[in-house]
C-alpha cells in the first residue's frame, strides 16, 4: 500500500508472487510534490507539470514499490512492449508485459481504463492502457496473444491444471458510465463488430451516448477467453470524473483547470 499517496491494492486472486498497485492523486502536499492543477501525486511527465516534481513523485513510487516502474509513451494504440531490465522509459506502446521479476508493467491514466493481467501460476504479468480507441483497436487482444506466448500457454502440457493456468484481469478506475458521453462514431466502433456491445451504450436526447467502458472491456476480455475479471464494475466509486478528491480526470479538469495529472497502474513479479 502506498503511504500518503493512498494507492489502491487490487482485490483479485493473484498468486503471492504477483503484486499490483494503482496510485491515486494524494490528499495533501505531504503525499506528493506537484502543485495545482497537478496536485499532488502526478506521475505524468507530458502534462505540463514541473519536471522536478514529477521526478520526485516517480522516485517515491519506485521506493514504495521496491521495483522499477517502466513508463510508456502511450498513443491510444495497440502496440505491446515486452519489458527487459534495459528497457528505457518512453518507449511508444500502450501495453507492456514481462516474465522478469523486479520490473513493473506500468500504464498511466486519467480517465482511460487500466487493465492488469496475470495467471494463477504467476508466470507473467501485463498492463494495458485501454481508452476507447485502444479498446476498439484491439489492445487487449494483442496483449493477451503475447501474454499467452510469453507464459508458454500454447505449449503447456495437459497435466497442468486448467484453473491454475487461467488468466485473470483487474480493471482499475476510469471514467464511469455516468460521465462518459460519446458520439455515434464511438458506438459504431464497437457495435459494428459486436452487436451485443450495444447494451453498453445508453442513448441521449442530443444523439450522443453514455458509454460503459468497463463493461466494453469485460466483453472483449470474455470473447478473448478471460472469464474472470475483477475490479471496476462501472459503479460510481470507480469513476475518475466523479471522485475529484481521489482521482485525476482529464475530461473533468483539462478545460476547467488547464491541466490534469496522471495516475499509474503497476503490476510486477517478485
Amino acid at each position: 500500500m502506498m503511504r500518503g499517496a493512498e494507492g489502491l491494492v487490487p482485490d483479485w486472486p493473484a498468486p503471492p508472487s504477483v503484486r499490483a498497485v494503482f496510485s491515486t492523486r494524494g490528499q495533501g502536499a505531504q503525499d506528493g510534490a506537484s502543485a495545482a492543477p497537478f496536485d499532488f501525486f502526478n506521475l505524468g511527465d507530458h502534462v505540463g507539470d514541473d519536471p522536478a516534481a514529477v521526478a520526485a513523485n516517480r522516485e517515491r513510487l519506485r521506493r514504495v514499490l521496491g521495483v522499477r516502474p517502466i513508463y510508456l509513451n502511450q498513443v491510444h494504440g495497440s502496440k505491446v512492449l515486452a519489458l527487459r531490465p534495459d528497457t528505457p522509459d518512453g518507449a511508444r506502446a500502450d501495453a507492456a508485459l514481462t516474465d522478469r521479476p523486479g520490473l513493473a508493467c506500468t500504464v498511466m491514466v486519467a480517465d482511460c481504463l487500466p487493465v492488469l493481467l496475470t495467471d494463477r501460476l504467476g508466470r507473467a504479468v501485463a498492463a494495458a492502457h485501454a481508452g476507447w480507441r485502444g479498446l476498439a483497436g484491439g489492445v487487449l487482444e494483442a496483449t493477451l496473444k503475447q501474454f499467452r506466448a510469453l507464459a508458454g500457454m500454447q505449449q503447456a502440457p495437459a497435466a497442468i491444471n486448467k484453473e491454475a493456468s487461467e488468466i485473470i484481469a483487474w480493471l482499475g478506475p476510469c471514467i464511469g458510465p455516468q460521465a462518459f458521453e460519446v458520439g455515434p462514431e464511438v458506438r459504431a466502433a464497437f457495435v459494428d463488430g459486436d452487436a451485443g456491445a450495444a447494451a453498453c451504450f445508453i442513448g441521449q436526447a442530443d444523439g450522443k451516448y453514455l458509454a460503459d467502458l468497463p463493461a466494453l472491456a469485460r466483453r472483449r476480455l470474455a470473447a478473448a477467453g478471460v472469464a474472470r475479471a475483477y475490479g471496476n464494475d462501472g459503479s460510481a466509486d470507480w469513476c475518475t470524473v466523479g471522485n475529484a478528491a481521489r482521482f485525476f480526470s482529464y475530461r473533468r479538469d483539462q478545460r476547467r483547470l488547464g491541466g490534469s495529472g496522471r495516475m499509474a497502474a503497476c503490476v510486477w513479479r517478485v
